[in-house]
């Protein structure tokens, strides 16, 4: 399939996974004959196929994780039950929780994004208030926030980042995850109770770096069946997903070339060895940990920095010292200590590489802040 984005596409910088795989879950509805969950517009195995991909209907795989992770995932959702996904940063658990949420409803945009400053109303419903004003609370001065819509509509929503929410935004989803209600007690009659519709749920992501920000209560965790997104283990995996990924960024930016090869080999042998100890060379002495998120979505932003700084500035392909100019923003950012780390990584353990990109990459050593 090709990575080149449709016309109407064009213009918008981060498709949604329904308008991006638009063809794809066509071609999976029409071939889907098992049973599915109520109010589910894909089965079970199709809606694993469209995350993990099925060659024989050319779906292609989205993302680098265990079948047996995903079918849990899976059947949690079809339960009913909420399915929290917890992991480090840039892990991928959002764009995770965007596919199972586009497999389930076909829509994966009923999303709130947690933060310190988000309130109840921003995640269940407001008011027009010029309507409210002259007419008094009624379904037409009402704002459906995306819990409403989801569960109005019977579709999925997202919670990112649930645990960076106040604790008191946190619970009000008890109720609509255990009895799947929701009150609105500015209503009256058939308008003051909202029952959610088949094929509503929540799919929250939580990354372990927030944990104690705002500790989930322990009501809420009851509700919630947990899974736990792991880095990628495989080296070529990791690699071939930098490369795909990568490779479409820059597309979408009008890049012509690709980053060579060798450069992507650099780049994911980097962030490995920096990761720590768990991801040293058999046989290698491992480097000291950075506190820097060294994840393969941070990987994937690094390849297309290295091709839009080679294309833009001299029409030419990535090279080893593109590649130190982009880590560097990546790793240091004002952390002295992760600083001293990736100069020492140099030293120490580039400098003993073999291969003429590794010893290009040793000799640029001197770009690093």
């Amino acid at each position: 399939m090709s990575n080149a984005p449709k016309p109407a596409q064009a213009a918008l910088q981060r498709p949604p996974a329904e308008i991006l795989h638009a063809d794809e879950l066509v071609r999976l509805a029409k071939h889907d004959h098992d049973p599915r969950p109520p109010g589910w517009a894909l089965s079970l195995k199709a809606a694993r196929a469209f995350v993990l991909g099925e060659p024989s209907l050319k779906i292609e795989r989205k993302i680098v994780a265990p079948v047996a992770s995903i079918e849990r995932m899976l059947v949690t959702l079809a339960t009913g039950r909420g399915l929290m996904l917890v992991g480090e940063p840039g892990t991928a658990k959002s764009l995770l929780s965007e596919l199972l949420a586009t497999a389930i409803s076909g829509l994966s945009t009923l999303t709130i994004q947690g933060g310190a400053s988000i309130t109840e109303d921003q995640i269940k419903y407001s008011w027009n208030y010029a309507l409210l004003i002259n007419e008094g609370p009624s379904p037409r001065a009402m704002v459906p926030a995306p819990l409403y819509q989801g569960m109005r509509d019977g579709h999925v929503v997202r919670f990112e980042e649930i645990t960076r929410a106040p604790l008191e935004v946190q619970d009000c989803l008890l109720g609509m995850l255990s009895d799947r209600v929701m009150a609105v007690p500015e209503l009256s009659g058939e308008h003051g109770m909202l029952y959610a519709r088949d094929g509503f749920n929540i799919i929250a992501t939580a990354n372990t770096r927030d944990r104690g920000v705002n500790e989930m209560s322990a009501a809420l965790k009851r509700r919630f069946d947990f899974e736990t997104v792991f880095p990628i283990l495989d080296y070529d995996h990791e690699l071939t997903l930098v490369q795909e990924a990568s490779s479409r960024l820059l597309v979408r930016s009008n890049i012509p070339r690709t980053v060579p090869a060798p450069v992507l080999e650099l780049l994911v042998s980097t962030f490995r060895d920096l990761r720590g100890k768990h991801e040293g060379a058999k046989g290698e002495a491992a480097m000291d940990r950075l506190n820097a998120v060294m994840s393969t979505a941070e990987a994937v932003n690094v390849a297309h920095a290295v091709g839009v700084r080679a294309w833009f500035l001299d029409q030419r392909d990535g090279t080893p010292a593109d590649l130190v100019d982009c880590i560097a923003g990546t790793v240091v950012k004002d952390d002295a200590d992760d600083r001293a780390k990736l100069r020492r990584y140099f030293e120490q353990k580039v400098a003993k590489k073999s291969g003429e990109h590794w010893r290009a990459y040793f000799e640029a050593r001197n770009r690093l802040p």
